[in-house]
């Protein structure tokens, strides 16, 4: 299948879109589900809520990370039980827990979401079955804890379960997420170990647990110079901590979330070439939904461009690193030109990329972005000046495109 033959031909009518290919995200998933034996992967949705793309995600039997009630109805509608649909987020409203309840595993995130949770159990004249994020003792990279927005922190967990303050929950599992984007496999073999030790104290406190939820971590690479994370190592380094865990407790279910690596690498952001001028020098091509269709390479920018820092620290999901995206022209020109990429908003700040050496292009060729299937269309301020939005298509297995539903 010539990926590159069916963007161009996309291109000739779309002036800007997505393109998912299932292909990379099948391999994606088989690299983790072969290299995790005793793992139940999570999706989510957050990253890529595109329906196309959920219904091959569940498809290949992974759950859904909902963060929202939106999110928990999608993955239903896409054929997910409850059971597989574990909804994690702070600052859920009565509201939210009331339409989520039937629909999905919820995780409270704080003391006030479990007095809620509680209170509706009551109402309702059962026992409810939830989950608590935790905000641990303990760092990707410390021993101690730090304050957060996410979670209730450790000991104040373990104190309210100690005391049985509430009798219509039965605690049964517990989520932990503390980083994304994490590419050295030691650090994440090390963060599993102290995760495992933290589901024997809970498991101890609550009796049998049902899940515990690991949360992501996983990372891609962006730039040139990063490497992939090692997942054939990770993998077997963390097989024996995991083993050793369900020998002990055989009912828990081990659970991690994909973060963006099923998807991240998937995804092609192609956008057409509107206008080209010259100004002082510079040579512009305007390019069509930049900031508003594809934010990702807009916030790269103005992050390199403002920042003191050689390589600035991540701000996920908004910012990974500074050269993160590869810009590909369709073009037959074989001369070379400097140019600057802006896009066709009226604001200064709507530049993709400033001064790159790329072949020379003209009004209606288009340029394909890389590293577009994660935290790109949903991200994205698709209504900013009351412009069309970006389409997106989904490439299967047997070459058809579909377009979103």
């Amino acid at each position: 299948m010539d990926l590159l033959k069916i963007i161009r031909k996309l291109a000739d009518t779309s002036a800007s879109f997505y393109l998912y290919d299932e292909r990379k995200i099948v391999e994606n998933i088989i690299s983790l589900q072969s290299n995790f034996a005793d793992i139940k992967f999570l999706y989510s949705v957050k990253c890529n809520n595109n329906k196309n793309v959920l219904k091959s995600v569940f498809g290949k039997g992974l759950g859904a990370d909902a963060a929202s009630v939106r999110e928990v109805l999608l993955a239903r509608d896409c054929g997910l039980s409850k059971e597989e649909i574990y909804y994690s987020a702070p600052g859920k409203t009565l509201e939210d827990i009331r339409a989520a309840i039937d629909n999905s595993v919820i995780i409270a995130d704080s003391v006030l979401e479990i007095e809620q949770l509680n209170k509706l159990a009551k109402e309702r004249s059962e026992t409810l079955e939830v989950g608590i994020r935790l905000n641990p003792n303990f760092t990707f990279f410390a021993d101690n804890g730090v304050a957060s927005k996410f979670g209730i922190d450790e000991e104040q967990a373990a104190k309210f379960i100690i005391q049985e303050k509430y009798q219509n929950l039965n605690i049964v599992g517990i989520h932990v997420h503390l980083k994304s984007q994490e590419l050295n496999a030691s650090v994440l073999k090390r963060y599993y170990e102290k995760m495992i030790a933290l589901a024997e104290r809970f498991s101890d406190l609550c009796g049998s647990l049902k899940f515990i939820n690991m949360g992501s971590g996983l990372g891609i690479p962006y730039g040139k110079t990063e490497k992939p994370l090692d997942l054939v190592k990770l993998g077997a380094s963390a097989a024996e901590e995991f083993k050793q865990f369900k020998h002990k407790f055989p009912n828990t279910e081990l659970l991690i979330e994909t973060g963006r690596f099923v998807v991240g690498d998937s995804g092609s952001y192609v956008t057409r070439v509107l206008d080209k001028k010259i100004s002082h020098g510079t040579t512009y091509l305007i390019l069509q939904n930049t900031l508003n269709g594809f934010v990702r390479p807009s916030i790269e920018r103005l992050v390199a461009h403002y920042s003191k820092e050689k390589n600035p620290i991540g701000c996920e999901p908004l910012f990974t690193c500074k050269n993160a995206f590869e810009f590909q022209p369709l073009t037959d020109n074989i001369g070379r030109e400097t140019v600057t990429l802006v896009g066709n908003l009226c604001t200064s700040s709507d530049i993709v990329a400033e001064n790159i050496e790329m072949p020379c292009m003209e009004p209606d060729d288009s340029i394909i972005i890389s590293n577009a299937g994660a935290y790109g269309a949903v991200l994205s301020p698709m209504q900013f000046s009351s412009l069309n939005k970006p389409q997106e298509f989904f490439l299967t297995l047997d070459g058809k495109i579909k377009p979103n539903v």
